[in-house]
């Protein structure tokens, strides 16, 4: 598995978790709790911008240097 495809997958599996953080947000009839669950959203949100980031920087890695390619 190439770096580009760990971080494709970690990407992807914050993504997953936002969207239950967003669905457990919604449903959440204590404010404390939905305040907490807003926050982890934030937080996540930052996460994935930088991994988004990250990706394009090993995309590029990858076109650049094919020895980081996997075989």
């Amino acid at each position: 598995m190439t770096v580009f495809s760990k971080v494709k997958q970690t990407l992807d599996t914050l993504k997953g978790a936002q969207g239950t953080l967003r669905i457990y947000s919604i449903q959440e009839r204590d404010e404390k709790a939905k305040a907490a669950y807003d926050k982890a959203l934030e937080v996540t949100h930052e996460i994935i911008e930088d991994i988004e980031d990250i990706e394009a920087r090993v995309q590029t890695l990858e076109l650049e240097e094919p020895q980081y390619k996997e075989n």
